[in-house]
């Protein structure tokens, strides 16, 4: 097996011989230690966001991302904008502070960037309104709503000391160990049952808080989850996430599941059997070059089947894009 870590790609921009993010790149069996040993970037302490007319904004910012569908949710008191009861931070752990788990360390300073879900160029405020689109399944905030400004506010606090156009460590996924077989749905359902269900539901429909306003632990698939055009509908995208996060306690540098266990029940949480929401009019990845590897409509750059591309194996893909000159996405 072969460790990949994956950097931000912005492939097609280089086409166009505009200045992009660095590409992925290959790593050596002995990086895994790196993300267990090495301690990551650190988010500030609230205590220090200032109290003026700025500081009133990231914390109110902060507020929004901990308790969004209170404010924009489906009975939201700032208006109805998400199509469920999901809140930004039960995907972006803590408030979007905690290392490896979708966290907004770096995202201040990396945008405008390249996006290929939609294929443009977009703002941070773009990307903000993506999240409100696909996983809460709802419509965009607009542009000169108070909530969207003091969401990025929060977020530019958040990177304060990250400078413009880098990355730091743990602002991506945890790096993963492929598999030389395909992702298990099967060994994915007895993982899930195990070890994420108590949670998450036997159906994958989640825990409501006791107020029912938003989601103590949120649904996984059914039609109040995440849409297909979402990231953590990539078996990759999500079993790095899973491995540095779940089940309810681990921590990046304790996993508690193996890169096979993460893989496989990721494979099982967004098998296609399982339900999910879908809206019309949005498209999602239509340049096929800057298209992820693990993502599961064609058309593909390679002729490996949707099958392979959503359950792997996916050390073959890999390679067959080093050979062809292709951006490798994850």
């Amino acid at each position: 097996m072969k460790l990949i870590k994956l950097y931000c790609s912005c492939v097609y921009v280089l086409l166009l011989s505009i200045t992009a993010c660095k590409p992925s790149i290959n790593k050596p069996l002995a990086a895994i230690a790196d993300t267990t040993t090495v301690a990551p970037w650190q988010a500030p302490d609230t205590n220090t966001i200032p109290n003026d007319a700025y500081g009133t904004q990231v914390k109110h910012g902060r507020d929004l991302i901990l308790n969004t569908a209170y404010y924009i949710g489906p009975e939201g008191t700032k208006g109805n904008y998400l199509g469920n009861k999901m809140n930004c931070t039960n995907c972006h752990l803590k408030a979007g502070t905690q290392p490896y788990g979708l966290n907004y360390f770096s995202s201040h300073a990396r945008y405008p960037q390249y996006r290929g879900r939609e294929d443009k160029i977009l703002t941070l405020a773009d990307r903000v309104n993506n999240c409100i689109e696909r996983p809460h399944n709802g419509k965009a905030l607009p542009l000169n709503s108070n909530e969207l400004l003091a969401m990025i506010c929060y977020i530019k606090w958040l990177g304060q000391n990250v400078p413009t156009n880098t990355r730091v460590l743990g602002d991506d996924g945890i790096d993963i160990a492929f598999i030389d077989r395909p992702a298990s749905v099967e060994n994915g359902a007895t993982i899930y049952k195990k070890e994420c269900a108590s949670c998450h539901g036997i159906d994958g429909e989640g825990k409501m808080k006791f107020n029912n306003v938003s989601y103590e632990y949120p649904p996984l698939w059914g039609k109040y989850a995440y849409q297909p055009g979402s990231s953590m509908h990539r078996v990759l995208k999500a079993a790095r996430f899973i491995k540095a996060n779940m089940p309810y306690g681990t921590t990046w540098n304790k996993p508690k599941l193996s890169d096979e266990e993460a893989i496989d029940v990721a494979a099982f949480i967004n098998d296609n059997s399982h339900q999910r929401p879908i809206t019309k009019g949005l498209r999602n990845y239509p340049n096929s070059i800057t298209k992820p590897i693990d993502y599961d409509q064609a058309p593909y750059q390679d002729n490996f089947t949707a099958t392979q591309h959503k359950f792997g194996p996916f050390q073959p893909i890999i390679n067959y894009h080093k050979e062809h000159n292709l951006p490798i996405i994850f």
